[in-house]
């Protein structure tokens, strides 16, 4: 049995972590309404973006010579599969619940003899997927001086995207990333940004009619390349507003198990005080019997 000095230290060590615990929920809580706020008025932009696109490109003509961005390579060897994830844990299955969407669809390509490509956003899913796949992973990005999801950082990764893929690297580009949907879910999802997978994108698609000038292919040629960095800035709203959903229920469940720990270890220290206390009366008594 435990000492009451070791009792004391360990009541005192926990009630310590449970204040941590409660402060970073306070922030997580905090960096959540504005994470997710961002992420609900992001949406409409993306899907918007998708939708004059798939209106663009059912004008063109001639769908040989369409941008290789839509058409793609006209092959489907090798895969680039981007991976987003955290830079910082203590966020509960966030990062897992990604890396094991991804794990899964690796284990798909495998399985069909697809060349797979890995490029990890975020520290946390690189350190996870490098003992199994490093020999895959072609680059790792991180964003941890960045304070918040922002435009700039997905047009780098965007960049690095679209320059891979025109020095003919791969053939088509999936990205990873946790839809938010409110504190307690986060959805993990799959979603190909080269080429723009029109076939799933057909329920989407808007029955406006536009009249563009100049032609489709020349603004599809401008717009296919931004539309790639803002299904990626999408992705990452989406993934901060999860982080923080998942880091706040994460710190929530670990403040009250703090507490509940901390009521047992009470109740152990007083059991321990109260039998130190009455072996002492008892001693007392027969040391006085004894005279």
């Amino acid at each position: 049995m435990a000492s009451l000095d070791d009792l004391k230290k360990r009541i005192a060590s926990v009630k310590s972590t449970q204040k941590i615990t409660k402060a970073m929920k306070m922030v997580a809580a905090a960096k959540l309404r504005r994470a997710q706020e961002s992420a609900e008025k992001g949406r409409p932009y993306s899907e918007k973006m998708n939708n004059i696109i798939l209106n663009l490109s059912s004008g063109i003509s001639d769908k040989e010579n369409a941008p290789k961005l839509l058409s793609g390579s006209g092959n489907d060897k090798v895969h680039l599969c981007v991976v987003m994830t955290s830079d910082r844990g203590l966020c509960g299955g966030f990062n897992s619940n990604i890396i094991k969407k991804a794990k899964s669809y690796f284990a798909k390509l495998s399985e069909d003899g697809k060349v797979l490509k890995i490029i990890t956003v975020g520290s946390k899913g690189n350190d996870q997927l490098k003992r199994a796949y490093g020999d895959k992973i072609i680059a790792n990005i991180s964003f941890k001086e960045s304070k918040n999801a922002n435009y700039f950082d997905a047009e780098k990764v965007g960049k690095m995207v679209i320059e891979k893929f025109g020095a003919e690297e791969f053939d088509v580009c999936t990205i990873f990333y946790n839809q938010f949907k409110n504190v307690i879910t986060q959805i993990p999802q799959a979603q190909q940004i080269i080429p723009l997978n029109v076939e799933n994108s057909e329920d989407d698609k808007s029955e406006d009619s536009y009249e563009f000038e100049p032609d489709e292919d020349e603004i599809l040629s401008n717009l296919l390349p931004k539309n790639i960095s803002t299904q990626i800035f999408k992705a990452m709203l989406e993934n901060s507003a999860s982080e923080q959903g998942s880091r706040m229920s994460a710190m929530d469940n670990a403040t009250r198990n703090a507490g509940e720990m901390v009521d047992k270890l009470t109740i152990e220290y007083n059991r321990s005080r109260q039998a130190a206390i009455t072996k002492e009366l008892i001693e007392i008594i027969s040391g006085a019997e004894s005279l």
